[in-house]
């Protein structure tokens, strides 16, 4: 499922849908947690991005440990397979932290989607901080991830 769509690693084609979405997430999980005006507005978005982010996550992960399978029984090794082997470890917690993310902005969307101030204003504030640094450190890892990525396919010359 997650190893190739018409002989092309299914990697390579879904690898920019978590570079969209989990920023988007972040930024989303960001504006919702500090700007409690604008939460009746983009609460729907934000709550879809929670579920979408980690979703194109996982399946980059999933398709990339397909594509580095398949890399290391063609033979692929020396100094790419050391940088390779980095990507991996940053798509994992890329994975995982945006995960976290994803859980901690539903559990705040759902938690204020009643009126303004139904949540104690040290739990909104305890949560939006807590979204803040998933989403910070997230962004983190899907930037390094990519840095990494790119190392691999294009060394030197990107």
């Amino acid at each position: 499922m997650f190893d190739q769509i018409g002989g092309l690693p299914v990697h390579v084609l879904v690898i920019h849908f978590a570079v969209v979405f989990v920023p988007l997430l972040a930024v989303g999980a960001i504006v919702y947690g500090v700007v409690p005006s604008l939460r009746p507005r983009i609460g729907w978005a934000v709550f879809l991005l929670a579920i979408i982010g980690p979703v194109c996550t996982f399946v980059a992960k999933e398709s990339g440990e397909k594509l580095y399978n398949r890399l290391i029984a063609q033979g692929f090794k020396g100094p790419s397979k050391v940088l390779l082997d980095k990507h991996m470890g940053y798509g994992g917690q890329t994975f995982w932290f945006t995960l976290a993310l994803g859980v901690a902005t539903l559990a705040m969307v759902l938690l204020t989607l009643r009126k303004a101030g139904s949540l104690p204003r040290v739990a909104d504030i305890g949560l939006a901080v807590i979204v803040v640094a998933l989403a910070a450190i997230s962004s983190y890892y899907v930037y390094r991830t990519g840095d990494a990525g790119a190392h691999v396919v294009w060394g030197s010359q990107g």
